[in-house]
């Protein structure tokens, strides 16, 4: 594939001329957008599934946005692959797990991080949930000793939805980003993500009296 000539073309014009035939094209965006599915799959890594495997279904998601997308309804083609290849992703990864019957708490970690920008590397879900920030050394040890235990009970108390909200912003994804990767109103995601949110703090503080 000569890729030079697609070089000046925009995503739009590139899209219908992938819609006219021209096979090479689409393979000229899937080859353009394949870091943005690598990303992807890196940041939803931690809910589970093989690193490879996430990438196929991000590529298939990529495919699907070429697909789908129309200029007249839809954000950027960017925005919109982002869109589709998150969703694909998130559900091959909910797929896999009910087939293994495998609960939340064995890929949802308080030590899973929450941000996908290099500089909050260290940025933990326990961190962003402690009551007061103010946790001792020790305190924490003891949390890390009875993670599992605090993870189970974390299970228990939420809802479908906002285990699904969990879900997602562990992967550093904002509550509007979760709702449309959920096909929800922004309003109802925010509100499960402060509701998982007051419970998680809820559990922490009766844990650590």
């Amino acid at each position: 594939m000569n890729a030079d000539k697609y070089e000046g073309l925009s995503d739009i014009e590139l899209i219908m001329r992938s819609r006219d035939g021209h096979s090479d094209v689409t393979d000229y965006l899937m080859e353009k957008y394949k870091d943005l599915v690598r990303s992807k799959a890196r940041s939803m890594f931690i809910l589970g599934a093989d690193n490879d495997d996430l990438i196929q279904e991000g590529m298939i998601g990529l495919f699907k946005a070429v697909r789908d997308y129309d200029s007249g309804r839809d954000a950027s083609f960017f925005t919109f692959a982002e869109l589709c290849i998150s969703r694909q992703i998130y559900t091959a990864v909910q797929a896999s797990r009910r087939q293994k019957h495998i609960p939340l708490n064995n890929y949802i970690s308080l030590y899973g991080n929450v941000s996908d920008d290099p500089a909050d590397a260290d940025k933990y879900l326990i961190d962003a949930l402690q009551p007061d920030g103010d946790l001792s050394p020790e305190e924490l040890v003891i949390d890390r000793e009875n993670v599992h235990r605090l993870e189970q009970r974390i299970e228990e108390s939420l809802s479908p939805f906002e285990k699904q909200v969990l879900d997602l912003y562990i992967t550093g994804m904002s509550y509007v980003k979760i709702a449309a990767v959920l096909g929800k109103d922004e309003k109802s995601t925010d509100n499960a993500l402060q509701r998982l949110k007051s419970k998680i703090k809820k559990i922490i503080k009766e844990d650590i009296k």
